[in-house]
């Protein structure tokens, strides 16, 4: 959690290695922290694996009047980005649960997916070796 700080901009790249879910977040009481989405989103593909697991998140739900960035707005980023897309209140704790257990299960997911692959991968390297493997031929025998 870095806030979006400016002076916390170089730190951010160290926290993306090996991350396998980040949560880019705005204000939505503050049009320039949605107005920075961009370059966050930007930041998150230039410096994390490409199959990290990203969700947007507007904070401060629960300040309906001093809401400057409404919900369709935040919606619109997001599927601009394919990412999934939450309100939350960290405040009131609105909507913390849901957004952290889509984050595990997105994770969990992906890892499955990639397991799956993997296993794959590897049974047709198996396939191949055994196939083209030459039996061994008995030493009594002649080769002719």
């Amino acid at each position: 959690d870095t806030a979006g700080q400016e002076r916390f901009r170089t730190l951010t790249t160290a926290y993306y290695r090996g991350a396998m879910g980040i949560l880019v977040m705005y204000d939505v009481t503050n049009m320039d922290s949605f107005n920075h989405l961009s370059y966050w989103f930007r930041n998150v593909e230039e410096n994390a694996s490409p199959d990290v697991v990203k969700v947007l998140v507007g904070n401060k739900c629960d300040s309906s009047n001093l809401r400057v960035i409404d919900q369709d707005q935040g919606r619109k980023i997001a599927e601009s980005c394919d990412v999934p897309f939450f309100e939350c209140s960290c405040k009131e704790g609105v909507n913390i649960d849901e957004i952290f257990m889509t984050v595990a299960r997105m994770i969990r997911e992906q890892r499955e997916r990639r397991a799956s692959k993997f296993d794959e991968i590897e049974r047709q390297q198996w396939d191949k070796a055994h196939l083209t493997q030459q039996k061994p031929q008995d030493p009594y025998k002649c080769s002719c």
